[in-house]
């Protein structure tokens, strides 16, 4: 079987995870396939013969029945965001900390290939979300979709609107707007609601509003909701998963909904949403137990 290596090869736990992979693979018959760039940043490996070379990330995938992404959160979602062009099935391996969406610790990497090669694995399947500009523009999001100040001290003022009726008028450092595979990330961090994956709905969070009644707000993701930067002539800077991108120059408007792309994560048969809650936000762990 062919494996597509993503790695973050500036993170020095993620290339020991990595070697570590490659060898347990390899051992156990897979043939892998990476960036040749990405994988002449390993200083004085030289490449094992179940190893294939690609001068592009796209050639990599296309190569492989699946994709493994090694590293934290941040490696999972740029893997995300490739994968969703090819349509494979996405493995998180864990070298981070939290890791949300790379949900395989490295300890359990043997488990997890030996499950790829018997086809006992279980597949998660989470929806991007996307945002439209008014320019006809559109961008994809696994996690979330953030609106904040720009250079500047002040708070922004934002309007939204859900499926052509007025909600808010938002004064704050800004508004995430998240999925609910995102709803554990910075939508956690603002004080947003956690949702179950594959729940069709979307979280409207304010980050730091300047009125302490104006709360997070859950919204079916199958229509659009309307963000407005009003005034025009605020500096808002507009990101999706940490990507920045420039907003149209005239009243920008942006819809945002549920998209029709997904990606397919692969999960240990058994592997529970509750259980990954448990175990990262240590639900239920009592300190005192230290004691």
């Amino acid at each position: 079987m062919n494996l597509s290596l993503l790695i973050n090869p500036g993170n020095p736990s993620a290339v020991s995870a990595i070697r570590e992979f490659m060898t347990l693979a390899g051992n156990m018959g897979f043939t892998l396939h990476i960036n040749r760039h990405t994988y002449n940043q390993f200083p004085g490996d030289a490449c094992p013969s179940h190893l294939h070379l690609h001068d592009t990330d796209h050639e990599t995938l296309i190569q492989g029945e699946i994709t493994v992404a090694v590293g934290g959160d941040g490696t999972i979602l740029r893997a995300a965001d490739l994968v969703r062009t090819v349509g494979h099935p996405l493995l998180g391996i864990n070298s981070g900390k939290l890791g949300f969406l790379a949900n395989i610790q490295r300890q359990s990497m043997e488990t997890a290939l030996q499950a790829i090669k018997n086809g006992t694995y279980e597949l998660d399947k989470r929806n991007f979300i996307q945002a439209e500009f008014s320019n006809g523009e559109i961008h994809y999001a696994l996690n979330e979709f953030v609106f904040s100040r720009k250079g500047t001290v002040s708070m922004i003022t934002l309007t939204a609107e859900y499926d052509g009726a007025f909600i808010n008028r938002y004064w704050a450092d800004g508004i995430i707007v998240s999925s609910p595979t995102g709803s554990t990330a910075y939508n956690l961090s603002t004080g947003g609601p956690i949702v179950v994956p594959q729940t069709h709905v979307m979280v409207l969070t304010p980050i730091s509003p300047h009125t302490l009644t104006t709360r997070p707000l859950v919204l079916p993701s199958q229509k659009s909701l309307t963000i407005k930067v009003e005034p025009i002539d605020q500096e808002v800077l507009f990101s999706g998963d940490g990507n920045n991108h420039e907003l149209p120059g005239q009243s920008p408007v942006v819809n945002i909904r549920q998209s029709d792309q997904d990606i397919q994560l692969i999960k240990l048969s058994g592997q529970s949403y509750f259980e990954t809650l448990r175990s990262k936000l240590m639900w239920g762990a009592d300190v005192r137990d230290k004691n």
